[in-house]
C-alpha cells in the first residue's frame, strides 16, 4: 500500500492529531517504512497455521456435571427444629 499525504492526514484526523508540515514530512517516510515491513508478512504462507487467540492453551479445570439422586423434602427436614410449611424458619428481620 502506498502512503501519501492525504492518507496520512486522514489517519491523523481519525486519531484527532494535528500535524504540522514538518511533522508530515518527517512521518511520511517513517510510515511507509513501517508498512513495508508489514507488507513483507503477506508473503509468508500461513495456510496450515491455526489462529492463536491465547498464548497458552486454556483447559477447563472444573469437574463434569454428574446427575445424582437428590434429597427429598422429608430427608432434608428430618433433623430440623425450625421448619414451617416445607420451608426453613428463621428469626424475624423486622
Amino acid at each position: 500500500m502506498e502512503i501519501n499525504r492525504d492518507i496520512l492526514l486522514m489517519v491523523a484526523k481519525n486519531a484527532r492529531i494535528k500535524l504540522s508540515e514538518s511533522e508530515i514530512k518527517e512521518l511520511l517516510p517513517q510510515l511507509e517504512e513501517v508498512l513495508s515491513y508489514f507488507s513483507a508478512l503477506n508473503s509468508i504462507n500461513t495456510g496450515y497455521t491455526e489462529p492463536a487467540f491465547q498464548p497458552i492453551d486454556i483447559k477447563n479445570i472444573l469437574r463434569e456435571d454428574n446427575v445424582k439422586k437428590c434429597l427429598n423434602q422429608e430427608d432434608v427436614f428430618r433433623d430440623v427444629k425450625n421448619k414451617k410449611d416445607g420451608f426453613f424458619k428463621g428469626p424475624r428481620v423486622i
